[in-house]
């Protein structure tokens, strides 16, 4: 995601799969906060805290407005872990989503250790009740035979286990939490989840998880080829019988009604000194109406259309193509072959990004010197906001007197 815009081609391929919540594995970006997409999906993320860290790791949750509006908190955790709760259309009950970035299989131990220790903490907060969802990039090879986890997972994985997918099938076990990429039977290409550049080796480290409670809520686990960012991972999707509920805010509600009775209250007292006509009279009402939305609701936020040109959409569509031959061709020659023609057309992608955000930075800049001349400093001055990246500047969680952070929206709105 830290590639020039890497973020809006997620959005892209997330609106196109319909879907509710994606989540995002090494991201490269740092710090936590939330961020408004201008296509209106909202982004929570969690990266390296430290200042000047390096761009590694990295998780996020891509919401749709849906999703966004059933949020209820959400909390970052580091690098390698972010949990966000959405209510449910199941009275009382929440889904916790925790979403992952796990040590590759050749990581010290002690990295492992410290992953799992925090993994587990976190999974055991969440009440017993609710429905938890475990995903991500696990770096896991969790294999086809289940013997001694018969509860947890299926036959229908891929391959043989390793070190990491002992610790996350202990980790599973432990939690009663399902596999779910192995209790679907589906053809290998719909299980592998990372692909080697050769396409020599194929694997199974990403993974959805669910609470056994829950498990019959889980319809279907496999992989979207089809789904194209240039990664070395296929999307993974989950179906799950389950809607989620708009969590009401009660802070607008509250202070929308007060506002309004307010107004009709002076506008009663008005009206029983003057004698005025039904014309007046609603002109009256629907004004008080009107200006209370105003002023309490605000107006609609406009979200500015993306900068990335035509041209380069059809690039991407192209991309998408390259993929597609590598994905249908049979022999390891014609996939080398459509590999090559891919790494051109995603070169092509890249360099068109490059060429879109410049053009788009220049034409803001000539807005810019344009309203300087004529005087007009509210063009100047949200253009200049623009430029300096702060047009859209991330949301950083709110935190209590004591400095901890506060993960419920309501909690955060009334602090």
């Amino acid at each position: 995601m830290w590639e020039t815009g890497k973020t809006g081609q997620i959005a892209m391929e997330m609106r196109r799969y319909n879907l509710a919540v994606l989540g995002v594995s090494e991201t490269h970006w740092t710090q936590a906060g939330q961020k408004r997409l201008a296509t209106g999906e909202m982004l929570l993320y969690s990266g390296h805290e430290e200042d000047n860290a390096l761009h590694t790791q990295g998780v996020a949750l891509m919401l749709s407005k849906v999703a966004r509006n059933a949020l209820v908190g959400w909390e970052s955790h580091g690098s390698r872990i972010i949990k966000a709760s959405f209510k449910t259309k199941k009275n009382g009950i929440l889904m916790n989503i925790i979403q992952c970035y796990a040590p590759t299989n050749d990581s010290n131990d002690d990295i492992k250790d410290q992953f799992y220790e925090r993994l587990q903490s976190i999974i055991e907060k969440c009440p017993r009740k609710d429905l938890t969802i475990l995903m991500g990039d696990l770096n896991a090879k969790v294999g086809i035979d289940n013997t001694g986890y018969e509860d947890i997972m299926g036959r229908h994985g891929l391959g043989q286990r390793n070190e990491n997918g002992e610790r996350f099938a202990n980790l599973c076990a432990f939690n009663k939490l399902v596999i779910g990429g192995t209790i679907f039977q589906h053809k290998r290409i719909h299980k592998a989840t990372w692909i080697s550049p050769d396409h020599t080796t194929e694997n199974q480290i990403d993974h959805i998880c669910i609470n056994k409670q829950f498990r019959r809520t889980m319809e279907d686990v496999r992989t979207r080829r089809g789904a194209n960012v240039a990664s070395d991972h296929h999307l993974v999707v989950a179906n799950l019988k389950l809607k989620l509920k708009k969590e009401l805010n009660n802070w607008t509600n509250n202070n929308t009604k007060i506002a309004l009775n307010n107004r009709f209250q002076a506008l009663q007292d008005l009206l029983k000194e003057e004698e005025t006509t039904i014309e007046d009279n609603w002109k009256s009402i629907k004004e008080a109406l009107t200006s209370t939305c105003q002023e309490v609701l605000g107006l609609k936020k406009h979200h500015h259309n993306e900068w990335i040109s035509i041209e380069t959409l059809d690039k991407i569509k192209e991309r998408k193509n390259k993929k597609a031959a590598i994905n249908n061709n049979r022999t390891r020659a014609e996939k080398v072959q459509a590999q090559a023609e891919y790494t051109k057309a995603n070169k092509q992608v890249k360099w068109s990004i490059r060429a879109d955000k410049k053009k788009y930075v220049e034409e803001l800049a000539t807005t810019a010197e344009k309203a300087a001349r004529e005087g007009n400093m509210k063009q100047l001055h949200d253009t200049t906001k623009k430029l300096s990246g702060k047009y859209s500047k991330p949301e950083r969680p709110v935190k209590d007197k004591e400095g901890k952070p506060i993960t419920e929206i309501q909690q955060q709105r009334n602090r």
